[in-house]
């Protein structure tokens, strides 16, 4: 017996395969999902969620498996997490411990990937080597154009393409297309291509036991561990079971936010690359740097706030609309808000092919607000962690002659920082779930 509709999901990073397990609940509902590569291969490697996002995780039945691939797990109530060290010295100043409401939770990206498939049912369609290029929209419904020259058609269609977003392309010249002015067109035109941020990051996975025997206390073998300096940043944490420590290093050069990125967005490097960068941090530091092995550089792009995430029965889900900067570790997290807010208003009783366009709109209501303010205050969270915030921080701590005037000092920078990410623990899905009922009943 045919469905309510058909949804064709763009895309099988976590955005496009939590809409799909979120969807299998809703037996009326056709799903097919369409990912350009060849094999499902998340790029990647630590990935975090904190309880907002991870509510929607158990909501959908996956958490008993991630649980499985962790040493954590989720508790209530005042939780340690993120350890603070102002680390560009010879000696670190550990000044701050965030402690939340609930756990962060520390995950090996492509074992969710993994973990979100087995949850898909029998029935799913997933398709590889089908990369979207365009799509065409007509009264009966879309016209998905792919990279191979083949075609598929949908009542509803989920573009979780990514960063380079050939939906969002085509999404925007669509929507510029009927701008009722020059520049109303121009600015969403401008929208098109990712901005760079001005952060470079240069990521790896370290076997936990090199890190033990060159340093047996380490507190990245054990911690959430965040050490901050001028115009840079090193994160280490525990991922697979504390059998892998994941290792970011951040280089930031905010002047140059906005402008073209000279060399390729992400590649292989040497660990030369960056060590001279962190050469003056503290020991604890080098220890990580010495452990690295085959780094890959990254320079962040995101995506500009866009008007809009919905044209048509076209929706825009997690990088493809709204790309962060990963400070607050809030991008994956947002594309699972994305993915569930969409499946819910799409599986709502009152939604059908006919009124799909409307449900859609409220998912842009609900979700669009939400998710940009959660990439400025990432955006932002780069400047607190990376001491440019307050200005001249770092020099002025530097300059006090006592520890206790060295940690009042960045008692401000803590206090901001934990102000800002508060969302992540004090706020669920659940207000914004009743709210898209609310506006859908109204249909």
């Amino acid at each position: 017996m045919p469905g309510r509709f058909k949804v064709a999901i763009c895309g099988a990073g976590i955005s496009g395969l939590v809409a799909a397990v979120s969807l299998s609940k809703y037996d009326d509902i056709d799903v097919d999902i369409y990912e350009g590569a060849s094999k499902l291969a998340e790029v990647g490697a630590g990935v975090g969620m904190f309880p907002r996002p991870w509510r929607i995780l158990e909501n959908i039945g996956v958490d008993e498996d991630l649980l499985r691939t962790t040493p954590v797990r989720p508790k209530t109530g005042p939780v340690p997490s993120w350890i603070y060290r102002k680390a560009d010295g010879e000696e670190g100043i550990e000044f701050f411990t965030l402690t939340m409401q609930g756990s962060f939770i520390p995950l090996h990206r492509p074992t969710f990937q993994n973990v979100l498939v087995r949850h898909l049912p029998s029935h799913y369609k997933l398709h590889t080597s089908k990369r979207l290029t365009s799509y065409t929209q007509t009264p009966d419904g879309v016209i998905i154009h792919f990279e191979d020259g083949s075609t598929a058609t949908c009542d509803v269609l989920l573009a979780a393409d990514g960063l380079k977003s050939a939906a969002r392309t085509q999404f925007l010249k669509e929507l510029a297309e009927k701008a009722t002015t020059t520049e109303k067109a121009d600015k969403l035109l401008s929208c098109i291509d990712p901005v760079w941020s001005g952060l470079v990051t240069y990521r790896a996975l370290i076997p936990a036991e090199k890190l033990r025997e060159l340093s047996p206390d380490h507190r990245a073998l054990e911690h959430e561990i965040q050490y901050m300096g001028k115009d840079g940043i090193v994160v280490g944490y525990p991922i697979m079971n504390g059998t892998v420590i994941n290792f970011v290093a951040y280089v930031a050069r905010f002047e140059l936010e906005g402008t073209p990125y000279n060399g390729s967005w992400s590649q292989e490097v040497d660990v030369a690359e960056f060590a001279s960068t962190f050469a003056h941090w503290e020991p604890e530091v080098q220890s990580l740097i010495q452990c690295v092995e085959n780094p890959s550089r990254w320079a962040i792009h995101t995506v500009k706030p866009l008007e809009t995430f919905v044209s048509g029965r076209v929706a825009l889900l997690g990088d493809a609309a709204h790309a962060m900067t990963p400070n607050q570790g809030s991008g994956a997290g947002q594309a699972a808000e994305d993915a569930y807010i969409a499946a819910a208003v799409l599986g709502h009783p009152s939604t059908n092919k006919e009124n799909s366009e409307k449900a859609l709109h409220v998912y842009d209501a609900v979700r669009r607000p939400f998710a940009q303010d959660v990439v400025e205050k990432s955006r932002f969270a780069a400047r607190i962690s990376t001491l440019n915030w307050p200005e001249e921080i770092s020099r002025t701590v530097d300059n006090l002659e006592t520890m206790d005037l060295k940690l009042e000092a960045l008692s401000r920078l803590a206090k901001k920082s934990r102000e800002d990410w508060e969302w992540a623990w004090l706020t669920t899905l659940d207000d914004d779930v009743e709210r898209a009922n609310h506006m859908l009943l109204s249909f």
